[in-house]
């Protein structure tokens, strides 16, 4: 019995095998070495050929699609035409009049449009803060007979800085708009203009796609997502957000890390407001999409959601619109074409498609399956980034204080996050951070990212007992010179106010201590307003290791607070490295100027590039600081005022000198 069944197996295999190779297309010609990866497809029919690339080869490509190259079985390359669909460019303009008349309960704005193509939305303008009303938007073609297009659609402003005065209908192309604002529950709100936006002409395509949440970060009044997008170099319509929480109304940002100064820094690409909100009596509205309309070239998207005082929402899932990618080309005989991608080095090609390109945009896409991307047998492995020189200029260690060893496990793009110990004794630009190899330097770029740390600090309460009113708290930091940005607490009573300030006292150059203002806010807390922490920016780092947080309670009784936290930002520094490299970071001398190294000129790949991380080890100090650094307490003070005592000593001297010597008195 297991004789048969073996025997059954073997040929289920064998079966397999010849029908693979039955069905796969056959590669017969030797493509390029330097294109890593391939797609072989089959053309039934000679001519014009169009068709979508699939997100896998978009990923695998250059951001423009350089790479990009087709060749049929005989070895010949074939022209090929890139598109990008797009839809046509839309008008918003100032509305050509504006009336606004305010009747019992309502506010009636009535406006003239001045476009002769459809309009499909209308944005308010308004310098009132904090409300949120119904509105009713209606058209007309001769400003006299009416007809509703949207009914009961929010428009609001919060203090804390969501917006949305923009209000989508289906297109009209109607030249008048009459727009009904509910006043009967609120007070209301001046308009001062409007504009008006035109419905698009021609639609691009696109499609969906489910990304991942790879990294959630909390911190004070912010939430952080990181998402994976599942491949680099996408065209984003817009990103989608879904959340259960039933009300909500939150300012989103959207950003992607660029090279920017040679550092590696958050720019932002996006920005809009989702929320779910129900007024009475009219259904309920939500709107969980934020734009982008752009090339986004990384993997990771960022998105920070201003939370404030309201808790984090709960987000079950996100999702991206983006816009397919075209190629088409001119088969010459129907058969087995090869697709490669991957050479992150070669130009853009220069092909004469004058001839072609109107016959290639007009043809229809075709359904044409492409394989999986796999690798080109006779691709040559390059090595990563190998115009990167590794080796920098010989580097005198002796001003430098500091220095960690750099432990690497894996070979290629590293990933160092700076720890609390070089934060504390390099600049505060981070300016003298050298990593060497034996005595010569490894260039880097430097990372500065929006993500914080927490720390916990230890806290005192130290009231002054001759005076009852004022409560300080002495919030000890790990060390001095720490960037931290920001102070958190959270308060156990329930109702009060106060305002809060951060101080801390510097010694100057005569030893006299001197109190320098950090930041300050003002705390309310009642029963509609119920959040528990309070956080305080701080507006400068501070230069010592105590932090005095005060607040005057006037008649009422301390309050009591708890849960300190100090966050400060994250920076890192990326480099190419292999697993056996002897790294070390010097860092701690502050006339160092800042390096400057030619591997900004690929630090877009360095950043697009699979990251490993490294980790830094136990600090070595190498020398003490120069007396010229040193400030101990107190004696600042003894210092100034030697030295005074002994310039007073030698001007009187020099006068003493100068004068002229008295004639002694004549003889009797």
């Amino acid at each position: 019995m297991k004789i048969h069944l073996r025997i059954r197996r073997r040929l289920e295999t064998v079966l397999a095998v010849i029908a693979g190779l039955l069905t796969a297309p056959s590669q017969a010609v030797e493509l390029p070495a330097a294109w890593r990866q391939v797609q072989s497809f089959t053309v039934e029919t000679a001519g014009l050929v169009k068709f979508s690339l699939p997100v896998a080869t978009i990923d695998a490509a250059q951001p423009g699609l350089e790479d990009l190259r087709i060749y049929d079985n005989a070895g010949a390359e074939l022209p090929l035409l890139v598109e990008r669909p797009a839809p046509a460019a839309r008008t918003i303009q100032a509305a050509r009049s504006f009336q606004v008349a305010l009747q019992p309960g309502a506010t009636v704005i009535t406006l003239e449009t001045g476009l002769t193509q459809p309009v499909e939305a209308v944005t308010l303008e308004s310098p009132a803060v904090d409300f949120i009303k119904p509105i009713k938007v209606e058209g007309s073609r001769d400003g006299r007979n009416w007809r509703t297009l949207a009914q009961g659609r929010p428009i609001f402003r919060q203090a804390g800085g969501a917006s949305e005065l923009r209000v989508s209908f289906p297109a009209d192309t109607g030249s008048w708009l009459r727009l009904t604002v509910d006043d009967q529950r609120t007070t209301a709100v001046p308009f001062t203009g409007a504009r008006v936006h035109a419905a698009a002409g021609a639609t691009a395509p696109s499609e969906s796609l489910a990304v991942r949440i790879i990294g959630r970060d909390e911190s004070p009044g912010e939430t952080r997502l990181r998402l994976d997008l599942g491949a680099a170099n996408l065209d984003l319509v817009s990103l989608q957000l879904e959340t259960s929480e039933p009300l909500f109304t939150r300012a989103v940002t959207l950003a992607v890390a660029q090279i920017e100064n040679e550092a590696i820094h958050e720019q932002r690409i996006g920005a809009g407001v989702i929320y779910r909100v129900a007024l009475e009596e009219q259904p309920a509205s939500s709107n969980l999409t934020v734009a982008i309309g752009r090339q986004i070239r990384a993997r990771e998207l960022l998105v920070l959601i201003r939370n404030h005082d309201s808790p984090p929402l709960p987000i079950t899932a996100t999702r991206v619109e983006r816009r397919p990618v075209q190629v088409a080309f001119r088969a010459r005989a129907p058969g087995v074409h090869h697709l490669l991608v991957g050479n992150r080095t070669c130009a853009a090609p220069r092909y004469d498609l004058a001839a072609l390109s109107a016959d290639l945009k007009s043809i229809p896409v075709r359904p044409l399956e492409l394989p999986p991307l796999a690798e080109n047998p006779g691709y040559r492995p390059p090595e990563v980034l190998p115009q990167l020189e590794t080796n920098g200029l010989v580097l005198d260690i002796k001003p430098w204080r500091f220095r960690k060893a750099v432990m690497l496990t894996h070979t290629g793009v590293q990933q160092v996050e700076l720890d609390t110990d070089v934060m504390a004794h390099a600049q505060p630009d981070f300016g003298d951070l050298r990593l060497l190899r034996l005595d010569r330097q490894v260039p880097y770029v430097l990372e500065r990212t929006s993500v914080t740390r927490a720390l916990t600090p230890e806290v005192v309460l130290t009231n002054d007992v001759k005076d009852r009113t004022l409560s300080r708290w002495l919030v000890k930091l790990p060390r001095v010179g720490l960037p931290v940005n920001r102070l958190s607490f959270a308060a156990r009573s329930t109702l009060f106010e106060r305002s809060f300030i951060v101080v801390e006292f510097v010694a100057d150059a005569r030893g006299e201590k001197f109190r320098r203002e950090l930041g300050r806010a003002t705390w309310v807390r009642t029963s509609e307003r119920a959040s528990r922490e309070l956080v305080i920016p701080l507006e400068r780092a501070p230069e010592t290791d105590a932090l005095w947080l005060e607040t005057r309670n006037g008649d009422n009784p301390p309050v009591e607070l708890e849960n300190f936290r100090l966050y400060h930002p994250v920076t890192r520094i990326l480099f190419k490295g292999n697993a056996d490299d002897d790294l070390l970071l010097y860092y701690g001398q502050p006339e160092a100027s800042a390096p400057r190294y030619d591997v900004n000129l690929v630090a877009g790949q360095l950043l697009a590039a699979e990251r490993h991380v490294a980790t830094l080890v136990a600090e070595e100090q190498l020398r003490a600081a120069p007396r010229s650094e040193r400030r101990l307490p107190g004696s600042g003070g003894v210092l100034f005022w030697g030295i005074l005592a002994v310039v007073v000593i030698g001007l009187l001297f020099v006068i003493a000198r100068l004068l002229p010597k008295s004639s002694p008195p004549p003889p009797a």
